[in-house]
């Protein structure tokens, strides 16, 4: 049986008047998943808030940049001879719930709170170079994982008492690992062979 208050979403609604979007899964020995993902991004402080006051524990909090969605292959049309080709309308720019383009330069941040054993996870989106507020006046486990997003990637964490590098030093530009090594593909191991491979190709590109 899950131990999240029966009111939280009601409560985490009202708290993003903006709009968010509320799942979630029970699993066989009663744990409970929620996602509440939000519309407005400027919102994440009031809902963390409430999360605060309900005794919740910030357990991570994680960033990553969805790739484009992939457009979907067309069958051409015959065109009689002399006619003309009829312009085809422009395809909507595929948006998130809240509105952020996704165009696989957006981030999604992900803030895994625990709840008496229960876990709920916020989302909020954030475009290329966008701000979003500190958690640390709520959560100081926000402070590392603030700070690993801002070297990461090129987002700025408003009124972070500490917005130094954890490893890269301040004079290597912003969000090196987004322009050199994905970070997807950072984590998964494989970030030395990509590496090595991009060595070797600028030295063919020298030797040529």
């Amino acid at each position: 049986m899950t131990r999240l208050p029966s009111d939280l979403q009601a409560k985490l609604t009202a708290a993003a008047p903006a709009g968010l979007a509320w799942s979630a899964v029970e699993n066989d020995l009663g744990v409970t998943v929620a996602w509440a993902e939000l519309a407005d991004k400027e919102e994440l402080f009031p809902v963390a808030k409430v999360l605060a006051d309900l005794g919740a524990r910030l357990s991570m909090t994680t960033a990553s940049q969805p790739p484009a969605p992939e457009e979907e292959e067309e069958e051409e049309e015959e065109v009689e001879e002399g006619a003309e080709a009829a312009e085809k309308p422009a395809k909507p720019q595929p948006m998130s719930f809240g509105g952020t383009p996704l165009d696989g330069t957006a981030y999604r941040l992900a803030y895994h709170f625990d709840l008496s054993g229960d876990t709920v996870t916020v989302l909020a989106d954030v475009a290329h170079g966008g701000e979003i507020d500190s958690l640390t006046p709520l959560f100081r486990t926000a402070d590392w994982g603030e700070r690993e997003m801002m070297e990461l990637y090129a987002i700025v964490v408003r009124n972070h008492p500490d917005p130094r590098r954890l490893f890269l030093d301040p004079a290597i530009e912003p969000a090196v690992f987004e322009r050199l090594i994905p970070y997807s593909t950072l984590v998964n191991a494989a970030s030395t062979k990509g590496l090595w491979d991009k060595i070797a190709q600028v030295r063919k590109e020298t030797v040529a």
